[in-house]
């Protein structure tokens, strides 16, 4: 079995492949605080209420992280309870895919991954949409399968908490559509802004990649709010929540057959 993690700024997805199957799971909240015996007890007691076995002993640990500082504790966590050295996406790991950014250093491990595992899906032209609360982040992969680069805009999450702290009568609110776009109350004006003003945003920006790139182009969603989202977006084809999971499994087998 292999051992799949996305770590992002807000949540951590962790996922156990078995083959080509994801077979569980798990989303927990991301803490830098946390050390790797506290992720380490988490994980055990995870696996443990799944049925799996204890020690738990999977041929590899595959992650993307774009919290540096969590980097050494995923080290510690994957030797000390996996016994095993985890492969960490970034610069010198195998992908498959040219990298065409100006720096691909500066690229998330997470966005390199999504748009890896898209293009093994569609093998054409392709935008990954990936909706966090941090951020969400938009990327374009060339018909021949190349990392061109894409754009960065504040997550929802992060709009409202802006939204709150900067207007003294505004709070927080459920993130979820409102029947109307026309808010008749407070709540209600604070989710359409949010809601449909987000999904303007989202078709805004697809839109006018497209445009730009002129290739016939597929889009596709992932992230913790994409299913809030898409179902209302005009450009969105699919939704994958696991897209990031799967990308990492595709680079482990790529690099272990190195």
């Amino acid at each position: 079995m292999l051992v799949t993690i996305d770590v992002g700024n807000t949540h951590t997805v962790i996922g156990i492949y078995d083959g080509e199957r994801l077979a569980h799971h798990w989303r927990i909240s991301t803490n830098a605080e946390r050390t790797a015996d506290e992720h380490g007890v988490m994980l055990q007691v995870l696996l443990q209420s799944d049925g799996l076995p204890a020690p738990f002993r999977p041929e590899g640990v595959v992650v993307a992280n774009v919290v540096p500082p969590l980097n050494h504790t995923i080290e510690q966590l994957a030797e000390r309870y996996f016994h095993c050295q985890p492969l960490l996406v970034g610069p010198g790991i195998k992908t498959g895919m040219p990298i065409l950014y100006e720096n691909p250093k500066e690229v998330g491990a997470d966005r390199i991954v999504d748009a890896v595992a898209a293009f093994e899906r569609y093998a054409s032209a392709v935008i990954v949409v990936d909706f966090s609360g941090t951020a969400t982040t938009f990327d374009y992969v060339t018909g021949r399968g190349e990392y061109v680069g894409g754009a960065i805009a504040p997550g929802l999450e992060i709009s409202m908490n802006a939204l709150v702290e900067h207007a003294a009568k505004l709070y927080r609110v459920e993130l979820i559509r409102p029947r109307d776009v026309v808010g008749r109350t407070t709540v209600g004006a604070i989710q359409s802004g949010l809601i449909y003003g987000y999904i303007a945003l989202v078709d805004g920006m697809i839109e006018r990649i497209i445009r730009e790139r002129g290739e016939k182009t597929h889009v596709i969603a992932t992230g913790g709010f994409a299913e809030l989202i898409a179902p209302e977006s005009e450009m969105i084809e699919d939704v994958d929540e696991f897209l990031t999971l799967k990308g990492l499994r595709l680079i482990f087998e790529r690099n272990r057959r190195l």
